[in-house]
């Protein structure tokens, strides 16, 4: 790794720290005939720790220049399969057709720039994936994990915690990569809820928490004013809320009662 340039612009900070790439794979409660997804390897050290305890692991990396690198630092393992293109152009159900698994799960060291997206394909693939665990930014690790009333809580909060329950893991300093990055990291867990709320529209249910959260500042009656008031209304006042209520003081059962009576 020497000679390799990192691209900012893909966000290449490399896990070096042995204690911390240990501590991730420990995280995860991998068992049965495994399946492990792996997005963004890097130089292949979390690929290493995760191939010591999973039948299989498939990794999807986008840069190129990394071929000859993964190549030789996973060299001694024969479960491992790299694809080398971008994660979000994929068609993940179409590559998982050639492996064979009972259980999977998704380990990634993911950018800051392409956390959203990267998790809204994880859910939107209707995969069953029983535990996934992504280290992010800490700054994006809390909002993922705030509590209503609280100054992170947003939309993406609200949508995570519809389809998992979220688990802080630990910090990571940011002193554990290379090129140091400017900011520390957190590992956190989304375990799969085996009891959902019901829900009539997945896709409404997102464009509802969109719009409630535009301006954060605004209430609900500003930000919804092209929606149903008085329905809004007559839902927000069963749970004790008003019009001039915020997105942010609202529930996840609230935005689920509001896009199935809405839709």
């Amino acid at each position: 790794m020497n000679d390799f340039i990192y691209k900012k612009s893909l966000g290449q900070n490399f896990l070096t720290d042995l204690n911390i790439l240990k501590r991730i794979v420990q995280a995860v409660p991998i068992n049965g005939k495994s399946l492990v997804i792996e997005i963004g390897p890097g130089s292949g050290n979390l690929t290493k720790q995760i191939a010591k305890v999973a039948n299989q692991v498939l990794c999807y990396e986008i840069d190129n220049r990394l071929e000859l690198i993964l190549d030789d630092t996973l060299k001694d393992f024969s479960n491992i399969k790299i694809i080398f293109d971008d994660f979000l152009k994929r068609n993940i159900k179409e590559d998982l057709k050639n492996f064979s698994y009972d259980n999977l799960y998704l380990i990634a060291n993911l950018p800051y720039y392409i956390t959203t997206p990267i998790i809204e394909k994880i859910i939107n693939s209707k995969l069953d994936f029983k535990y996934i665990t992504v280290m992010v930014q800490k700054e994006v690790g809390d909002r993922i994990a705030a509590k209503p009333k609280s100054r992170e809580y947003n939309s993406l909060t609200v949508y995570l915690n519809y389809y998992f329950n979220l688990k802080r893991e630990f910090i990571v300093s940011r002193n554990s990569f290379t090129p140091k990055p400017n900011v520390d990291s957190i590992v956190i867990s989304l375990i799969k809820k085996d009891n959902r709320l019901p829900l009539k529209d997945e896709i409404f249910f997102e464009k509802l928490l969109r719009d409630s959260f535009k301006f954060k500042r605004k209430t609900i009656k500003n930000n919804l004013k092209n929606y149903n008031l008085d329905l809004i209304e007559k839902i927000l006042l069963k749970y004790n809320f008003s019009l001039t209520s915020r997105a942010e003081e609202l529930p996840l059962e609230v935005f689920v009662e509001l896009a199935n009576s809405l839709k």
